[in-house]
């Protein structure tokens, strides 16, 4: 999920209670999954609970304690036709507004995972599922009705880029089957995004003495869990990285050249 540990071992394993808000309009919250829905929507978080909460050894250990926490929140996404896009747009732009409140605590900070059902997508490689995710983030892009911010790049091969939706940049990690290599991005049998604000990493893992180690130790746990060295274009943002490679990993160690997906459609 996010690629950090969190910057207070106290914080990451006390055992206070779920806090997660329970009057979400278009969000469903982690603790309510199983109470309704359809059955892949439960078979879903089976899959996301053998890594997060079953596996000892899954390197991301803020996405643990989220999971531990219940804090995660979800956006089942049943096709990509107009309804289920604009479902998705109006899930995003909640999870948006509640995230602008975050008052900094690890306990108030709700990663989102947006999963996609098997009829939504057909991929048999790293490449299908990759163009897949960029389709519907150009698209939510395209549904965006807000500017975009002044402080982020338009193009994404500057460090400055990042995904933006209502006004706010965000990270989205690609999680799907096919990795078989990179397990640590293969969160079950469903294609998900996983997403955060920018904002959080530079809260937990800024480019600070303490920040360094926190990155450094969760990318020594994903070389140990993927049994190969952490993929070589994760990157501070701002600090040279180019953050879209790091939203779809490629699933081998080798130099990329391939060109974005993305279009801004901003002026």
């Amino acid at each position: 999920m996010i690629d950090v540990a969190s910057h207070s071992h106290q914080e990451a394993s006390a055992p206070d209670k779920p806090v997660a808000p329970q009057n979400f309009s278009t969000l469903i919250p982690q603790m309510r999954v199983g109470e309704g829905g359809k059955d892949w929507h439960r078979a879903l978080l089976k899959d996301v609970k053998s890594r997060l909460g079953d596996d000892p050894d899954f390197p991301c250990i803020f996405s643990k304690n989220a999971f531990r926490k219940e804090l995660l929140v979800f956006i089942f996404v049943e096709h990509i036709d107009a309804s289920g896009m604009q479902n998705l747009a109006a899930g995003l732009s909640e999870y948006v507004e509640i995230s602008r409140k975050w008052d900094g605590s690890l306990s108030t900070a709700y990663p989102l995972v947006v999963a996609f059902s098997h009829e939504a997508i057909k991929a048999q490689s790293v490449a299908d599922y990759d163009a897949f995710g960029w389709k519907v983030l150009q698209t939510l892009h395209e549904m965006d009705p807000a500017p975009w911010p002044e402080s982020v790049g338009k193009d994404p091969n500057q460090p400055s880029w990042s995904m933006c939706f209502n006004g706010m940049p965000i990270f989205c990690n690609m999680s799907h089957p096919e990795h078989r290599d990179r397990k640590s991005r293969n969160l079950g049998e469903y294609f998900l995004f996983v997403i955060n604000p920018r904002e959080r990493f530079d809260v937990v893992a800024d480019d600070s003495p303490s920040g360094r180690r926190v990155r450094s130790n969760i990318r020594n746990r994903i070389a140990h869990y993927d049994n190969l060295p952490h993929c070589p274009q994760l990157a501070s943002y701002g600090a040279g990285g180019i953050e879209w490679w790091q939203y779809s990993l490629a699933e081998k160690n080798t130099e990329r050249t391939d060109k974005c997906p993305f279009i801004s459609m901003k002026s």
